[in-house]
């Protein structure tokens, strides 16, 4: 049980709100003309990295390089993010894409190839313009910034069918520190418990264990983002991303303890407002209703909502049923 005198401190901003991360926008023209389509989020130092990803069949290329990358273990630092294409039901060549885009952007800023994250969001079925990818990454890396000018930019440019951007940042002290977790999502439409065509990108200067990270990311989204639904629709791209870079400077959260449990109510609080966002705009939406349930057994549902995991960890290669 999270103490509820954990005191949150609610502050502007998004994925740059936290120590160490930059973001950039930019242009690339890869589906829209004249709007932002491209993000990039990049940590000063190597992360942590920790995934939730759709149980859908059908899953879209960057989904599958994330779970890879995710499951090494390897350290993280970049994000590249683009809207309009969703680089799914794309094969081979689809996965190649998302090797030259992680190339491209590793490249531009010095980093492994194996610490850059991808992701899509857009049109199935369509091969993404990859030489106009890797124009957009290389013109984003000189304008990495970490105000929060910047991230409102990036979360505006992942936007498909959105009317608004989405993000929130919340502060919490853990001892001496001061740890901030910020964050940022896009989704409108194909919204639902069993699916939801979402993209969320959460980051955090606090430190903490991968394998926490991780516990922490998975206990928190089966009551923040698997509890919306709009319209009942499927998705290949579903992605919760979570990045913590350890700049704030906190001893090292390895165990279950009360920094834990105030890092978890910082993290609810994040993903909570995210997943409220995306209810509240969805396609041809007028009002957002939330609903309290009380004296039920459990929290499955019937008929076909047997689950309420829709998005899960992946863990040694294979995903959690």
């Amino acid at each position: 049980m999270i103490k509820s005198t954990v005191e949150l401190i609610k502050i502007q901003g998004g994925v740059t709100a936290a120590k160490g991360f930059e973001a950039a926008s930019a242009a690339a023209g890869i589906k829209y003309k004249g709007r932002q389509d491209m993000a990039l989020i990049y940590s000063r130092v190597p992360c942590k990295s920790a995934g939730t990803f759709t149980t859908n069949i059908v899953k879209a290329a960057p989904v599958k390089w994330d779970q890879q990358q995710v499951s090494t273990g390897a350290p993280a630092q970049a994000v590249v993010i683009n809207a309009g294409i969703a680089n799914a039901c794309t094969g081979q060549e689809g996965m190649e894409y998302c090797s030259r885009t992680a190339e491209a952007a590793a490249e531009a800023l010095g980093v492994a190839k194996e610490s850059v994250l991808v992701a899509s969001t857009g049109v199935i079925g369509m091969q993404l313009p990859i030489d106009r990818i890797e124009a957009g990454i290389k013109a984003m890396a000189p304008l990495l910034d970490g105000g929060p000018e910047s991230g409102t930019n990036a979360s505006k440019a992942i936007m498909t069918t959105d009317t608004k951007n989405k993000e929130v940042a919340v502060q919490v002290r853990l001892g001496d520190a001061l740890v901030t977790i910020g964050g940022m999502c896009k989704g409108s439409g194909m919204i639902h418990p069993n699916m939801c065509t979402m993209l969320s990108f959460v980051t955090t200067d606090a430190s903490i264990s991968k394998d926490l990270l991780a516990e922490a990311l998975k206990t928190d989204i089966q009551d923040t983002y698997n509890m919306i639904s709009v319209d009942g629709d499927t998705s290949t791209n579903d992605t919760v991303l979570l990045l913590a870079n350890g700049l704030a400077g906190n001893p090292e959260i390895t165990e279950k303890n009360e920094d834990y449990q105030a890092f978890c109510k910082a993290l609810n609080y994040v993903n909570e407002t995210l997943a409220r966002k995306m209810a509240g705009d969805g396609e041809g939406c007028t009002a957002l209703f939330e609903v309290k349930i009380t004296g039920a057994e459990t929290k499955n549902r019937p008929g076909r909502w047997p689950s309420r995991d829709h998005l899960q960890p992946y863990e040694g290669g294979h995903l959690r049923p």
